[in-house]
Order: structure tokens, then C-alpha cells, then sequence
């Protein structure tokens, strides 16, 4: 099943919830009781901080999808594919590490061009810091929605 598939459903689930959750405030929010409308209040309040935290997760798929889409178009998407992996899977440090700090010197020499800063997020992403990859991505994605700084 695709990525996109199953945040799609997770999402859908997470609605279903929602909704039900709302129904439960409302309940309580027609108590009358001031513990129960503080209870409802707080219910309410649930949902809608979950829905934001949905949306802005499924903008950054979709936004990093479509810089993927373009860079990939341009030939800019840089294949990882033969980097020598541990049988776990995961690119080896060494060549993880040498693969970032060429990515790095990219973004050293166009701090300006979210390209670089994709191809730095993909290398934390190869390092196994997703942390930091997720920080990166969201400056190449500011980069990207900024007409003045697209090169």
C-alpha cells in the first residue's frame, strides 16, 4: 500500500474520531453544568488542535511530494540506490556521512536554492537523523513557496 494511501486513511479515521468527539463535547456543553461545560469546552478543543495537527502534517507530504515531483522532472533527484546498505537495509554510515557532507557543501555554496536544501534533507533522512531532516525540509519547502527565492 502506498504512503499516501495510508495517510490518506489514517486521516479518514481520524476525522470519524473527530466527529465523534465533537458529539461528546456538544453533550457536554448541554449539561448546563459548569463542569460539564468546562469538561465540553476541553473536548472541543481536542479535535480541532488534532485537525490542525493533521493538516499541516498532510501539507508537508503533499509539498515535499511535489518538490520531489519537479526536482526528479529537472533531473535534480539524485539516486541512493547504490550506496552500500547493512543488511538491515539502511546506507552505511560511512557512505551516508560522505554523501551528506557533499550535500552540505551544495548548501553552502546556494543557501538560497531549495533544491540543495531537499537534497540535505534526503541526506539526514539517509543518516538516520529525521529530526534535523524534517527541520531542513521545512526550510527548503520556504524556500520553495517563495517566488523570490526560486532558481
Amino acid at each position: 500500500m502506498k504512503t499516501r494511501t495510508v495517510a490518506f486513511l489514517i486521516t479518514a479515521a481520524l476525522a470519524v474520531y473527530f466527529v465523534l468527539l465533537g458529539g461528546r463535547a456538544v453533550v457536554l456543553l448541554g449539561t448546563g453544568d459548569p463542569v460539564g461545560i468546562g469538561l465540553g469546552v476541553g473536548v472541543l478543543v481536542l479535535p480541532l488542535i488534532g485537525a490542525w495537527i493533521a493538516w499541516t502534517n498532510l501539507r508537508f507530504g503533499f509539498t515535499t511530494e511535489r518538490m520531489a515531483r519537479q526536482l526528479d522532472a529537472e533531473g535534480g533527484l539524485l539516486d541512493t540506490s547504490g550506496l552500500p546498505r547493512r543488511p538491515s537495509g539502511r546506507v552505511d554510515r560511512e557512505a551516508a556521512d560522505e554523501w551528506f557532507e557533499q550535500r552540505r557543501a551544495d548548501v553552502e555554496a546556494r543557501p538560497g536554492d531549495w533544491r540543495a536544501w531537499f537534497l540535505l534533507a534526503q541526506a539526514y533522512d539517509l543518516a538516520g537523523d529525521r529530526g534535523r531532516a524534517r527541520e531542513t525540509m521545512r526550510k527548503a519547502i520556504d524556500l520553495f513557496q517563495s517566488p523570490t527565492n526560486r532558481v
